[in-house]
């Protein structure tokens, strides 16, 4: 058995690798050998009438990125993806998360954020005030693409609404909810094999968001049962081996899902509760190519 661990062509910062490099030391440890590789050395391409897979020697690959072509392309040629591509792609775009997750988790009310693809297009008056009826300020704006905090934003009146909707109109995005209650606070939860692994709460120094790479602190936290029955539910429902899922804590301490990070970053949750959650992501992918 052989894998391969595969990172974005461009990321090189620290808390990124450490992904890759700790999850081959636990896989090393129980003689599974994997190789680090970034998708720039184009493991498939498109030739001679379908897909060709070059990287031939790998049966399993821990895909560290968001690249969905790369993804589907080695999974079309049958190479088990942890996480599968149907599940990183869903995970990877926060609106559809949250159509997905309509049925099944409470979540804040959420507004879809309406297509524009032309930048002399104006904010109309109206889709403001369709905006108001159904949010109240603070509004909260997501590209629906991003991690790490970044491309979210918070409106508190009118004009800065519509500055951030100029912002991001010609990009896909959805307008939020704010969980007044969770300012600045909110659950992360590692959930592997539809199993909670790990939690931490993140609290700002601050900014509304709680995102330690902007600068929030993180603390070792006991999960409620009620917190950890809906991460687990969650995770079966999109179909992931691995997730980093966020929690906002509601009126009544009521859990929120926020969002569901498919390549959630665990050096932070591993300082901080001693869990050794590289080890327990590398056991259930042997468990499950067994």
């Amino acid at each position: 058995m052989k894998g391969l661990i595969l990172t974005n062509a461009y990321n090189t910062s620290p808390s990124y690798l450490n992904q890759s490099i700790r999850l081959k030391q636990e896989l090393d440890k129980l003689k599974v050998a994997v190789d680090i590789r970034q998708n720039d050395f184009f493991p498939a391409i498109i030739a001679d009438g379908g897909i060709k897979l070059l990287a031939k020697e790998y049966e399993f690959c821990v895909f560290l990125d968001k690249d969905k072509y790369v993804s589907r392309m080695l999974e079309d040629s049958g190479v088990r993806m942890f996480n599968t591509t149907d599940s990183m792609e869903i995970c990877d775009d926060k609106m559809t998360t949250c159509i997905k997750l309509a049925k099944v988790a409470s979540m804040p009310i959420t507004l879809p954020g309406l297509l524009c693809y032309n930048s002399e297009s104006y904010i109309k008056d109206h889709t403001i005030d369709k905006i108001k009826s159904n949010l109240s300020f603070p509004i909260v704006i997501k590209q629906a693409y991003g991690s790490l905090g970044k491309g979210v934003y918070k409106a508190n009146n009118e004009k800065e609404l519509k500055a951030i909707m100029e912002k991001v109109k010609l990009t896909p995005h959805l307008f939020q909810e704010f969980i007044k209650e969770s300012y600045g606070k909110d659950v992360r939860v590692i959930v592997i094999g539809n199993k909670v692994c790990a939690s931490m709460l993140r609290v700002s120094q601050g900014d509304f968001r709680s995102n330690a790479e902007l600068g929030g602190k993180a603390y070792k936290y006991t999960l409620p049962h009620s917190y950890a029955s809906l991460c687990e539910k969650v995770s079966k429902v999109l179909g992931l081996d691995y997730c980093g899922i966020d929690i906002l804590i509601g009126k009544d301490d009521k859990p929120l899902i926020c969002e569901v990070n498919s390549n959630a970053f665990w050096g932070k949750i591993e300082e901080v509760t001693n869990v050794n959650v590289a080890k327990a992501y590398a056991i259930h992918i042997i468990k499950s190519l067994s």
